[in-house]
C-alpha cells in the first residue's frame, strides 16, 4: 500500500512524519504565490452567506415566530446545507472541473441576496422570508473543494501541511468579517449591509473566474517549455532538478 501511495505521488515520501518544518521552510511555503488564489478565495467566499447565516434565529424571531417554531425551522436549512454540499463535492470530482462547480455556491446566493436587499424582509409573508434564507444558508458550500484543490495544488508534503493551516486562518478571518458587516445602526432592514454582500458575492463571482484564468495560463506556460525539451532533456530534469513541488515544471495545477 505505501509502495504504491509513494509511486502516484513521490512528492509523500519527501517528509517522515516526526520531521519539523524549519522557519526556513516555514517561509519558503508561505511566499509560494501560486496558492495565494486559494487562500484569497478562502478568505473571501463564504462571508456573503455566512453573515445571514448568524443572524438567521434572531431575524426569525423579528419575522413573528416563537422559540419553539424558530429551533425546528432551523433544521430544513443544515439538513440541505450538508446534501448540496456532498453533492457538490461529488459533481465536482464527475466533472474534473473544481474552479466553475465551486462557483456554483456563489451563483445560488446572488438571487437571494439581491432579493434581501431589494425587499424589507420585516414587512413581507413571513413564510416568503422564512424560505429566501432557508434557501440561502443552504447553499452549496464549496469548502470541501477548496480543501482538497488546495491540497492538490501544493504537490509536497512541506507545503501542503503549510498551505491548510494558512487556508484555514483565511476562512475563520471570513466569519469574523462576516459577524460584522450587519451593524447596529443599519438595523432591522439592514440594507447596507446587504448591499455589501451583493457587492462581496458578485466579486467572488470574479475572482473565481480570476483563479481559472491563473491556473490554466500557468500551466499553460509550462506545457510550452515542456514541449520544447527534448525526451532526453526531460529526463535529465526529472533527474536532476533542485524545484520541488508545484514549482517543478511537470507538475500542472488543478482547476
Amino acid at each position: 500500500m505505501i509502495n504504491r501511495i509513494i509511486r502516484e505521488d513521490p512528492s509523500k515520501s519527501d517528509m517522515h512524519n516526526r520531521q519539523a518544518i524549519t522557519p526556513r521552510l516555514l517561509w519558503e511555503s508561505m511566499k509560494d504565490y501560486d496558492l495565494y488564489p486559494l487562500y484569497i478565495l478562502g478568505l473571501c467566499f463564504q462571508t456573503p452567506m455566512v453573515t445571514p447565516k448568524m443572524y438567521f434565529t434572531l431575524s426569525l424571531k423579528r419575522f413573528g415566530f416563537g422559540t419553539f417554531k424558530t429551533n425546528l425551522l432551523v433544521v430544513p436549512s443544515q439538513v440541505m446545507h450538508i446534501i448540496f454540499m456532498l453533492s457538490l463535492t461529488y459533481l465536482a470530482e464527475l466533472r474534473s472541473e473544481l474552479t466553475f462547480t465551486a462557483m456554483i455556491g456563489e451563483l445560488w446566493a446572488l438571487p437571494f441576496l439581491i432579493f434581501m436587499y431589494t425587499f424589507d424582509m420585516n414587512a413581507i409573508n413571513k413564510w416568503i422570508a422564512w424560505l429566501v434564507m432557508t434557501l440561502l444558508i443552504s447553499w452549496p458550500d464549496a469548502h470541501p473543494i477548496q480543501v482538497s484543490w488546495n491540497s492538490r495544488n501544493s504537490n509536497s508534503v512541506r507545503l501542503r501541511t503549510v498551505s491548510a493551516s494558512l487556508y484555514n486562518m483565511g476562512v475563520q478571518t471570513s466569519n469574523i468579517i462576516a459577524a460584522n458587516i450587519y451593524r447596529e445602526d443599519d438595523k432591522p432592514r439592514y440594507r447596507r449591509g446587504n448591499r455589501v454582500l451583493v457587492i462581496l458575492c458578485v466579486s467572488n463571482i470574479a475572482l473565481y473566474t480570476l483563479t481559472k484564468v491563473y491556473y490554466v495560463m500557468k500551466n499553460k506556460r509550462r506545457e510550452s517549455i515542456w514541449g520544447r525539451m527534448t525526451g532526453e532533456e526531460r529526463e535529465e530534469y526529472v533527474a536532476g532538478t533542485s524545484d520541488k513541488g508545484n514549482r517543478r515544471l511537470d507538475f500542472r495545477f488543478a482547476h
